[in-house]
């Protein structure tokens, strides 16, 4: 099975909590604070390796966590950090937020690595909440939850030649000429059910070696979802030039080509702008020959690149590997990849201190990225560590725009993933 496409969830480890304890030691009555922080919990990275042709790693397990950094304690000592954990992928995979859609990354470049989730921040330990009037706090965070998200990884082959065809046309068996690869090849439609991949061997004086790519057959509606080929679409768009394989005995030699240029352009018209090459297939049977004249007069017109071939005997196929020497770019460029370097999308975070306050049912919910952070790192069993989030919502001006949305005592107000009982003095987590 060839696997370019996969959904997965990854989970980043929670940071640990941090400690509230105090010194223990002889003749020290008054120690003071010496809780430790909690360690950073492990992000989950993406790392690209050139040895992946498809998304195997994700064919039956779509769930990945990292760990949780360890809670701090006594004497100031931190937790470990938790370990982080990188996942590979072929080159030429994108990553989306499969959520919003977002494309949060495209990685073409070797060893190209981009962070998916970030893991929570340690909980500092009491020792960082001592004051000159406050000399032994009971306050510690707790550690920042890791991040979580769906992920939707889509591949698409980095291949210098891509070969596109209707069903049967021959696309196989020219790649099988062309190269050592072996693919399935049959006298019927849809034998190849999955892209292969082959190298181009340019002869001994010539130190290209270009990829070649063999995609499912395309049909009239590829574009829109019909046939095979739809889901494949997208693998000739990294490609340097398109070849046209066109099966020479069929009724329409013409009309076939216009379908399979007509799905290219709906698809993304960008690809009428790559070099193209027509293999005129199939001089082996008495209606291609028939044909070529006339189809070799209506390239010419267009300009378009045509040579004649048999795929099955070999006929013009050394004529067609020199067609496709002088459209090939350089070894140099050649040796970099199709496209631009890979790109990471960075996207700029809210202000830290905005917020909103919406209604949620019979609820209401309070979005904001550093009133979530401090909602997910305090702890309201202790009574401490409850008054000191109600003093940060007075001053971030929260508790005045609850009241002014019509919040009532016992009313239930949900703050990122707590979610708490409103009481004019006193919060008490649910």
């Amino acid at each position: 099975m060839f696997l370019d496409r996969v959904k997965i969830y990854a989970r980043a480890g929670d940071g640990g909590d941090g400690a509230a304890t105090f010194r223990r030691e002889a003749h020290v009555p008054l120690g003071g604070p010496d809780g430790g922080d909690g360690g950073r919990g492990g992000s989950i990275y993406l790392r690209v390796d050139p040895g992946e042709t498809m998304l195997r790693e994700f064919h039956h397990r779509h769930h990945f966590k990292a760990t949780a950094g360890g809670a701090g304690s006594g004497s100031r000592r931190h937790g470990k950090a938790g370990s982080d954990l990188t996942l590979v992928v072929p080159p030429g995979t994108g990553v989306l937020d499969d959520a919003t859609g977002a494309l949060l990354a495209d990685l073409v470049a070797r060893d190209q690595v981009v962070m998916v989730a970030r893991g929570g921040r340690g909980g500092l330990g009491n020792v960082h909440f001592k004051t000159a009037t406050h000399q032994a706090p009971r306050h510690a965070q707790k550690g920042e939850p890791g991040e979580e998200r769906w992920l939707r990884l889509e591949l698409r082959l980095i291949a210098d030649i891509g070969l596109v065809g209707l069903p049967n046309a021959g696309k196989s068996t020219l790649l099988a000429a062309l190269t050592a690869a072996r693919p399935k090849i049959a006298d019927y439609p849809f034998t190849t059910l999955e892209p292969n991949l082959g190298v181009l061997d340019l002869g001994p004086e010539d130190g290209r070696r270009p990829s070649i790519a063999d995609v499912p057959g395309l049909i009239e509606g590829a574009s829109s979802g019909a046939g095979l080929g739809h889901a494949f679409l997208r693998h000739v768009e990294r490609t340097r030039v398109l070849v046209h394989v066109v099966d020479g005995s069929a009724r329409d030699p013409e009309a076939d080509m216009r379908v399979i240029r007509d799905e290219l352009a709906a698809h993304d018209s960008a690809l009428l702008e790559k070099p193209m090459v027509v293999a005129f297939n199939k001089m082996d049977l008495p209606g291609a020959a028939a044909a070529w004249p006339g189809f070799q007069r209506a390239r010419e017109r267009d300009g378009m690149p045509c040579q004649a071939i048999s795929a099955a005997t070999g006929e013009g196929i050394a004529a067609f590997k020199a067609l496709l020497a002088r459209i090939l770019p350089s070894a140099e460029e050649l040796a970099t990849p199709p496209e631009p370097a890979g790109i990471v999308v960075h996207r700029f975070e809210s202000a830290g201190d905005a917020f909103q306050v919406l209604r949620e049912a019979q609820a209401y919910r309070v979005r904001g990225r550093r009133i979530e952070r401090l909602a997910a790192q305090t702890n309201f069993e202790v009574e401490e560590s409850a008054q000191r989030f109600q003093r940060d919502l007075a001053k971030m001006g929260i508790d005045e725009e609850l009241r002014r949305a019509g919040v009532v005592p016992g009313d239930t107000v949900r703050i990122g993933r707590v979610e708490l009982e409103w009481e004019p003095e006193a919060w008490e987590a649910r």
